[in-house]
């Protein structure tokens, strides 16, 4: 059984009233490119990083508002901000490092929000039918080519409106020799 495999870049996804302190009052979100989940979009706007080691500028908004900011990055760069981002599921920033963002019309001092994005497989209800799991389930992939491996631990989110993809980030991706688009082997465990 295989899916296609996409690899995440550092990102960050903004609350309202943090796009609107960043960015100016009633400010909106420019879409420059969607994503391969309905309704997800590429931002054109950026905003620097400011971390207690280090500064990463120009980290890519992603669309739409949510109702708190999360930044979602890889270990290296968390050792360059000179923070220790746990690895979590999206939404999951309860007791995660916080930093400083950086926008053209403003600062936002995130007490809370980054983390290391656990590697995931979005799915509709007939492809987790197909495959033979349900929301929420732990499952393995393997990759295949020169740099083959087999990634433990991966998080089934099942939604009616998810299209099919897994999702690791760009040091997991290049470290199995995966490009976007590649196709990778579900494995059920249990």
């Amino acid at each position: 059984m295989k899916l296609p495999i996409a690899l995440s870049n550092r990102h960050l996804h903004l609350s309202q009233e943090h796009i609107e302190i960043l960015f100016g009052s009633g400010y909106e979100l420019t879409p420059s490119k969607d994503l391969s989940q309905p309704g997800q979009y590429a931002c054109e706007e950026k905003v620097d990083l400011v971390g207690p080691k280090g500064t990463l500028k120009g980290v890519r908004v992603l669309g739409p508002a949510r109702k708190q900011t999360q930044v979602e990055v890889s270990l290296a760069d968390a050792r360059a901000l000179g923070v220790k981002a746990p690895v979590r599921d999206s939404g999951d920033i309860d007791n995660s490092p916080g930093a400083k963002l950086v926008g053209p019309a403003g600062e936002v001092e995130l007490e809370k929000g980054i983390i290391v994005a656990s590697r995931h497989i979005h799915m509709n209800m007939e492809d987790a039918e197909k495959f033979g799991v349900k929301d929420m389930d732990i499952v393995d992939v393997e990759t295949g080519g020169e740099r083959a491996v087999v990634f433990k631990n991966v998080l089934v989110r099942a939604n009616p409106s998810y299209a099919l993809e897994m999702h690791v980030d760009l040091e997991e991706g290049n470290a199995a020799g995966v490009a976007n688009g590649d196709l990778v082997e579900l494995i059920k465990i249990g």
